[in-house]
């Protein structure tokens, strides 16, 4: 009877053990990261906004500007972001490019990079520049970011560039964006790819992905609304890609276009949808097997 009686407590042992495992194996949250752009008519209130972004299951924010972010110092808009869970991985800012003053320029990103690596982030992208009108003047662009490069590394920082739709454009003859690439050094600049057609135009994102995939560290997953919905590309192709160049890390981009008015009915729906389309975002980052873990 003994016998009998202690097999039964170690069976239902077992079983309350297997309960529990299994009432536990949830599947892993993933590191997301999000664009703070996403939320820009929300801005009035950038605490509340960090909350909201982190009620939306990511991470990571990619801020806009420095060395102060929306009216505080580097170490303030931290503490802030800390409160909430969010880690500064990234920034979309820059420096104007100025050729007859290029030590005043190169002060300005000495500056910058300061306030970044206070905020503990990774990389530094330029959200967008005009790079010259002439292949001399892109030339020495060019030559100067490379430069900066080796500044921002001095701080710890990987220095980039975000795509737009212009930057397919052809001077002289040349692409500017196969250009710039061509004319900058991998360990000093690198591209940040947004695949939205908006920022594409028709240029296929996968032709940058496979051509150009040394060069291409960190991938803005953005689509016409919510990831996915539009059709227009086939994320498990991009993102399997981008994990085979050997790149990981990734910044959604929303943007739903709509401005803060006077009828405050408006503004609570508009800006419902807005969050809603945020976190239903994050939920295909979560939900697609082929979208692995950032590591910010």
């Amino acid at each position: 009877m003994k016998k009998i009686f202690n097999f039964v407590v170690v069976a239902l042992a077992a079983v309350a053990l297997i309960g529990s495992v299994s009432c536990s194996s949830e599947p892993v949250k993933k590191q997301t990261g999000i664009q703070l752009y996403s939320a820009r008519q929300a801005y009035s209130d950038i605490e509340a906004t960090l909350a909201k972004v982190a009620e939306s299951g990511y991470s990571a924010v990619e801020t806009l500007g420095g060395p102060t972010c929306f009216g505080l110092e580097a170490a303030d808009f931290k503490a802030l972001c800390d409160k909430y869970g969010l880690r500064i991985a990234s920034t979309h800012a820059v420096v104007p490019y100025n050729p007859a003053d290029l030590e005043g320029t190169m002060e300005g990103w000495r500056k910058l990079f300061e306030g970044l690596k206070i905020m503990g982030a990774k990389y530094c992208v330029i959200p967008g520049m005009s790079f010259g009108s002439t292949l001399a003047e892109m030339e020495a662009c060019c030559a100067f970011l490379n430069q900066v490069g080796v500044v921002a590394k001095e701080y710890g920082l990987m220095f980039g560039y975000h795509n737009h739709k212009g930057d397919f454009a052809q001077v002289e003859g040349q692409t500017i964006l196969d250009y710039v690439i061509a004319h900058t050094d991998a360990d000093k600049f690198f591209i940040e790819l947004d695949v939205c057609k908006t920022n594409m135009g028709d240029v296929d994102p996968m032709h940058y992905l496979k051509t150009y995939g040394d060069r291409i560290k960190v991938l803005h997953a953005k689509d016409e609304g919510v990831l996915g919905t539009s059709g227009d590309i086939d994320f498990k192709e991009v993102f399997e890609t981008f994990y085979a160049n050997g790149a990981i890390d990734c910044f959604v981009e929303y943007e739903l276009p709509f401005e803060i008015g006077e009828d405050a009915a408006a503004n609570e729906r508009n800006l419902a949808a807005m969050w809603q389309g945020i976190a239903d975002c994050n939920k295909f980052l979560q939900e697609s097997d082929f979208v692995r873990s950032c590591e910010y």
